[in-house]
């Protein structure tokens, strides 16, 4: 295999703890060597990055999003979607299991997961909990992690029943994985289409309380405490795109406690609030959908405090025409691989002081650890040749028309973005640009 080799940048690597000027080795697929600028003059490689004012850090990990393959092409597809991951800096994506057919089969993992889907990235799946989605009955757990599962969800959907979820966290716990919720009580969002408050009332429509987000969260996390009492098992609970400063009042407590609790924080819901909304722009329908300026500014001081683990984008592509209905017909979803570096480091680094290894952190080293990725997120020798190469100091905007997604249901169309994805390299094979 081809040698790569990535000179004259700064390198940060939080698992490491490294922030340095350094040059990076890469070679059969793996980082190599790591060395002070110019050690490696005489080395002969295949390809050499100049990433002189730039930052080199290990590959990005999204572990939420939607590639809409099989059965909603129309939308997007494995090879795009991960090529618009690529584009914005991942080097590794999970897909979420609700496909027509649901993902809830070693057979469609197989599927999902074979070459000859032709990913961009690295492609990992994490398959649905109850079989169809339907949460009545566990998905055969131990045939989809031998499938290659990093644990499991009905995501779009909650694990309503107390009996179901009691059942999956316990089953997931002797496989040493986690389940992750969709946190949605649906007795309380019955109808709902936007956050409940001011602007829901304005605009005429049926808003959706951030209680109901926090009682699954307080339900779940009832459960990890029965389960640990009874079962003397340790289950682990992620909680998916969590929106409201109820919810993470729940979680930074149940962390307190000891309680193995995860959860991660979607870009939008950092970067807006439900007034984006505006006059029924459909690009900032989503679920759980954008919240008060008191729900966002609970989101960013969780992901500053370590209550939020990990950013995750909640990619949902859809079709234009999808889109372009009524507020209340326009299906739930934004595309967010693109976007996700330039807000994160415009919002979290340049306006909010984050220091660049706290938002790669939470962009890479975190989700690697919560799927237990091992080799992934990292930069030290013999850890997967997965890097990103970006700038910090560029100023953008970004054009939906030009994403390499295959849908373009984007609230950042025109947005400022702050950085430059210059290079993404996977396994030691640069394949951006």
């Amino acid at each position: 295999m081809s040698s790569v080799l990535i000179r004259n940048g700064r390198l940060i690597d939080p698992a490491s703890d490294l922030d340095a000027p350094r040059d990076l080795l890469l070679r059969d697929g793996l980082i190599a060597a790591i060395e002070t600028p110019g050690s490696f003059a005489s080395v002969e490689v295949a390809e050499t990055i100049d990433a002189a004012g730039q930052v080199v850090a290990p590959g990005l990990i999204d572990i939420h999003v939607h590639l809409r393959e099989p059965g909603q092409t129309y939308k997007e597809t494995i090879a795009t979607g991960t090529r618009a991951a690529a584009a914005g800096g991942f080097t590794t994506v999970v897909a979420m299991p609700n496909t027509v057919p649901v993902n809830d089969s070693a057979d469609s993992m197989h599927w999902m997961l074979s070459p000859d889907r032709n990913p961009a990235t690295r492609l990992y799946a994490m398959p649905a909990a109850t079989l169809g989605s339907l949460g009545e009955h566990l998905s055969d757990f131990e045939a989809l992690a031998a499938a290659g599962a990093l644990g499991f969800t009905d995501d779009g959907k909650p694990i309503l029943r107390d009996s179901v979820m009691r059942a999956a966290l316990v089953a997931a716990a002797r496989l040493g994985l986690p389940i992750s919720q969709h946190a949605e009580d649906p007795a309380m969002s019955c109808g709902a289409i936007m956050n409940a408050g001011p602007v829901a009332f304005r605009l005429g429509l049926r808003g959706y309380p951030a209680e109901a987000e926090a009682r699954i969260v307080a339900r779940d996390i009832a459960l990890l405490r029965e389960i640990e009492r009874e079962e003397k098992l340790r289950p682990h609970l992620h909680v998916q795109h969590v929106s409201t400063a109820l919810a993470l009042e729940h979680i930074r407590e149940a962390k307190s406690q000891g309680l193995h609790v995860t959860c991660e924080a979607a870009p939008h819901h950092f970067a807006l609030t439900d007034e984006a909304i505006g006059d029924y722009d459909t690009n900032c329908k989503m679920n759980p959908p954008l919240r008060s300026e008191l729900d966002r500014q609970a989101v960013l001081a969780a992901l500053a405090d370590g209550t939020v683990d990990c950013i995750a984008t909640d990619h949902a592509p859809h079709a234009r025409h999808e889109k372009e209905v009524e507020f209340e017909r326009a299906p739930n979803g934004i595309t967010g691989l693109e976007t996700a570096l330039g807000l994160a480091l415009r919002i979290l680094h340049r306006e909010h002081g984050m220091s660049l290894a706290k938002v790669l952190t939470l962009m890479s080293t975190a989700p690697a650890r919560i799927v237990k990725l091992a080799g992934a997120g990292s930069l030290s020798k013999g850890a997967w040749g997965d890097v990103v190469v970006f700038t910090v100091d560029d100023e953008w905007n970004f054009s939906a028309a030009n994403s390499r997604s295959k849908s373009k249901n984007t609230p950042f169309d025109g947005a400022p973005m702050l950085g430059r994805v210059k290079a993404t390299v996977i396994g030691g094979k640069v394949v951006l640009p």
